[in-house]
């Protein structure tokens, strides 16, 4: 036999040897579904995700069916490996958690606690105003941010609150003001975001009904808000300025470094950008942003790895339908790297909690969750 009859044999051979290669490889790391809420005239639209531990996980929203909503949780025990709805008894808001058992939940009408990451709740005394997340130090003492300007204090782990007066010192009326963010880097640290945005005078249709109309509106600077604390939150230092978009997130990694996200409107050349601080001296700078992606979540691990996620700009008008997850990584917050994600996450957008860099998992409003391995 002559070689140039040998060649189909080992040409076949070398593709066998190739497969059987590939199968004996582990698949690529991406994200992958592990939860999809997926039912006939309804959605699960998730508002928060939370792992207060590596094991224990739950993301909060509710089932859509119409003008009917359910409130719910989704709840995990085994890292995301089985996860469980259950009913919840008032519609969900926020999450905050100081260790793996204890939690607190902001509902539209009220604040519950768990004790055991999220298998139980029990509904506390009724706030004093209307907050949209929590955040505490310790077990006793804490902070809630919300509408009209307001601040709130507690020392006895939410059974009674008192205003925080430095949250009232910045201009504008209170009417159009809110405090939506709160987070500690340490015990001693910490900082409030919020906005003063008065409603536009002109009347106008939905930016999905008359696109050009849209695009052509002009974004104004509006007050942004902030207070910091440097004791533990016994005193508040606060701070105005005129800019665009909003400070709807701000994540702390290893000191000094922290992570800010400016999101902003359909007008505006850019959906977002993500920007790298120093909490010690206040300096910032933009590390990211394109005018295809649509950021609504920043994360900084343990070790300062940088994540940005959120869904593809599709169109001149963002948001009007759901579009393709994606998510960015960077270990030097200059160059990004595009993760693979599961090409059924579709969303409008999507929600990350972090433990370290093998432990990562991801929310979307269009009721999945996912994780990276």
């Amino acid at each position: 036999m002559t070689f140039q009859s040998l060649r189909p044999v080992v040409g076949l051979l070398a593709l066998v040897a190739a497969v059987a290669t590939g199968l004996g490889q582990p698949p690529a790391q991406k994200w992958r579904v592990q939860y999809f809420y997926d039912e006939e005239k309804s959605t699960l639209n998730i508002v928060d995700l939370q792992f207060p531990s590596l094991t224990r996980g739950l993301a909060v929203g509710a089932i859509l069916e119409g003008t009917h909503q359910k409130p719910v949780a989704v709840v995990t025990a085994d890292g995301g490996a089985h996860w469980q709805l259950v009913n919840l008894e008032e519609p969900p808001v926020s999450l905050f958690f100081l260790n793996e058992s204890l939690g607190w939940m902001v509902t539209t009408k009220g604040l519950w606690q768990t004790t055991e990451a999220g298998k139980n709740w029990r509904k506390l005394p009724k706030l004093p105003g209307q907050v949209v997340r929590v955040a505490f130090v310790d077990d006793k003492n804490g902070f809630a941010v919300g509408l009209k300007k307001k601040v709130f204090e507690t020392h006895d782990g939410g059974q009674s609150w008192s205003a925080v007066g430095a949250a009232a010192e910045p201009p504008g009326n209170p009417d159009y003001s809110i405090y939506s963010w709160i987070a500690f880097a340490n015990p001693t640290t910490g900082i409030i975001t919020g906005w003063n945005l008065p409603p536009r005078q002109e009347a106008h249709l939905p930016d999905w009904l008359d696109p050009e109309a849209a695009m052509n509106r002009r974004d104004v600077p509006h007050l942004s808000y902030s207070l910091q604390t440097r004791d533990g939150g016994k005193t508040w230092k606060a701070d105005s300025a005129s800019l665009f978009g909003q400070v709807t997130r701000v994540r702390f990694g290893p000191q000094p470094l922290g992570l800010g996200l400016v999101e902003y409107s359909a007008s505006f050349r850019y959906p977002a950008e993500a920007y790298r601080f120093d909490w010690r001296t206040g300096k910032s700078e933009t590390v990211y942003r394109d005018r295809r992606f649509a950021i609504s979540d920043i994360w900084l691990g343990p070790d300062g790895t940088a994540y940005l996620a959120g869904t593809q700009v599709l169109g001149q008008i963002r948001n009007v339908v759901p579009s393709k997850v994606q998510v960015l990584r960077s270990n030097d917050l200059s160059i990004w790297t595009e993760m693979a994600v599961d090409y059924r996450a579709v969303a409008h957008r999507a929600l990350l909690a972090i433990r370290d860099d093998t432990h990562l998992w991801m929310a979307t409003d269009s009721g999945m969750i996912l994780k990276y391995q």
